[in-house]
Formats: C-alpha cells, sequence, structure tokens
C-alpha cells in the first residue's frame, strides 16, 4: 500500500500548528527543482500506556545528520529550528491529530528564494505531518514476492547513502516502479559492484545455516533504525549476526530473506525472481525477531532498550 493522508490532519509547519490544506509551498522552491529535502519516516504505535513514538531520537539525530552533510543549517538562510523542536512537534502531531498509532513524516527543505543549484538564497523550512498507517507491503503478513531490480544504488561519494534525502529517492522510485509494474510488491537493488545492496525502502537480510547476514554500511545502505534494532534483538536472542557483501545467488539459496523498515517493519520475503525462498513460508529466525519487536511494542515485555517515548 501507499502512504496515505485523509485530508483532515493538522500538520506542523515551521512550528505552528495548521489544517491539511492550509501547508503548502510556492512552485518555485527550491525543492521543487531541485529535491532538497532531509525527510524521516517513523512509526507511533498504541501501546497499553498510550501512544508510543519508537525510536523518536534517533529519527531526530538522523535527520539532522542529514541537515549537516548538506550544509542546510549554514548561513542566514540555515534551518532555525533545533534538535528538540523537531521532537516536540512530533509528539504534538499525534497529540492534536489524537492518533493512538499512526506514520510520521518530518522533512526539511528547501523554500522559495533563489533558482539554482547554489542553495544557499533559499529559506529552510520544517514540517510534521503523520497519518493512519498499516502495512505498507501488500500481504506482509504471509511473506511478499520481489524481484532482484536492474537499477543499483548509487555508487560511494555520488549521493550520501547515508542521508534520508528526497533527491536520493528518485532511485527508489525506479526500483519501486518496476517492480509493481512486473506484478510484484518491492525490487532488491544491487550496490555499484554488484553485491545485495537493499530495497526501494527497506534494508535487507538473509539467514544462512542459522546466521543472520546483512550488507555491511559500507555497501551503499541507509543506517536503518529498524535495522539496528532487529540487529539488537538478534543479539537479545543469541543469534550469530555477520555483516558482510552478499551475492545476488545467495538471495535464492538463503533459508529466509526478509526486510525491516521504518514502514516495512519486519516483512518476510518468500519468493525473489519467480524462485522460492526456503520452505515458500515466513522463516522462523524472521518471525521470533519480528515477536520480539511486537512485545516491547505492546510493553507484553520490558522496553529494556528506551525505544518508546510515550505521548503524554
Amino acid at each position: 500500500m501507499s502512504i496515505q493522508f485523509k485530508g483532515h490532519e493538522k500538520i506542523w509547519f515551521d512550528g505552528k500548528i495548521v489544517d491539511f490544506d492550509e501547508a503548502k509551498i510556492h512552485v518555485l522552491s527550491h525543492v521543487v527543482h531541485y529535491g532538497s529535502s532531509i525527510f524521516e519516516g517513523g512509526r507511533c504505535y498504541a501501546t497499553p500506556k498510550g501512544p508510543g513514538v519508537f525510536r523518536l531520537a534517533d529519527h531526530v539525530e538522523r535527520l539532522f545528520n542529514g541537515v549537516k552533510v548538506y550544509r542546510m543549517d549554514q548561513g542566514e538562510n540555515g534551518l532555525k529550528f533545533t534538535k528538540e523542536d523537531m521532537a516536540n512537534g512530533i509528539l504534538e502531531v499525534v497529540r492534536v491529530n489524537g492518533f493512538q498509532s499512526c506514520y510520521l513524516r518530518p522533512i526539511v527543505f528547501r523554500g522559495f528564494g533563489t533558482l539554482g543549484v547554489l542553495p544557499f538564497g533559499s529559506p529552510m523550512h520544517m514540517v510534521i505531518a503523520a497519518c493512519e498507517m498499516g502495512d505498507y507491503l501488500e500481504g506482509a503478513a504471509d511473506g511478499v514476492e520481489v524481484q532482484v531490480s536492474t537499477w543499483t544504488r548509487m555508487a560511494p561519494n555520488t549521493f550520501p547513502a547515508q542521508v534520508k534525502s528526497g533527491a536520493n529517492y528518485m532511485n527508489s522510485q525506479l526500483i519501486k516502479m518496476e517492480a509493481v509494474l512486473n506484478g510484484v510488491v518491492e525490487g532488491i537493488a544491487l550496490d555499484t559492484y554488484g553485491y545485495v545492496c537493499e530495497g526501494s525502502g527497506e534494508n535487507i537480510f538473509i539467514v544462512r545455516n542459522g546466521k543472520l547476514i546483512t550488507p555491511p554500511v559500507s555497501a551503499s545502505i541507509l543506517m536503518g533504525i529498524t535495522r539496528d534494532s532487529i540487529l539488537t534483538l538478534a543479539r537479545d536472542l543469541g543469534l550469530e549476526i555477520i555483516e558482510r557483501q552478499i551475492a545476488r545467488e545467495e538471495l535464492y539459496m538463503a533459508d529466509e530473506v526478509f526486510f525491516t523498515g521504518s514502514a516495512a517493519e519486519v516483512t518476510p520475503i518468500v519468493k525473489i525472481d519467480k524462485i522460492q525462498i526456503g520452505t515458500g513460508k515466513p522463516g522462523e529466525v524472521a518471525m521470533a525477531l519480528k515477536t520480539e519487536f511486537f512485545k516491547i511494542i505492546n510493553m507484553e515485555t520490558e522496553d529494556r532498550h528506551g525505544w518508546l517515548t510515550i505521548v503524554e
């Protein structure tokens, strides 16, 4: 499914809560022409103590790291809002919309000023939106069918892969559209060297002989917050973890393959390029990690890593 707003949500726009229809920018905004934005995708979950934002501080930190890389904090037009402003804004958006669970979309972008590749003449804005959301990938509960994309991820030192920049996601769109038009829900991109990288918006894991294997950060992947959460839970469960390059053929040979991401959460993959993976059903390791993940989310077990921020 796509992420869809109903049009009645309240949006945090440069420090003020505004109606959905009032959250507008000019067509000559720098972001429209050059993709000059940094965004986050997060989740808020319904818990017995009320709405809980998952790993709030980590999402804020990652966005501001992107702001630093793209020099959006420099000059008289630099971003004026702080990490605390963003964190409080996220909590406020959940509160004013009355959501118990929702998808969160904070974004900073260059607005209307000068038009040209050099962006310093355009002012910075921060917007935070939220909407209700179910499974991101259709059929996630039973495992999804995907393909290896003909599009590769960006090469090192071209775009910063560890930043969630709007411009980077033109590559993701090509991967996603190709997959959907070919009748599957998602694509797996290889890196510039031909090794497994990630999905259009998800990190990827494989399981072989009981070992949990995932591409390293150096493979042009996003440093996924859910990826890090799953690695943490895997250590808690005593699983052997290997971060290394993965050859394409290992996808087909794997006992299990699954995606992770803020939107995708933990999504098993049961078929790649029409080849059945493992038993053709969600695997034991993926389901054990998913179960442990949601035990924390649902507060059925202690939030031992401090991942939830309750919206008062």
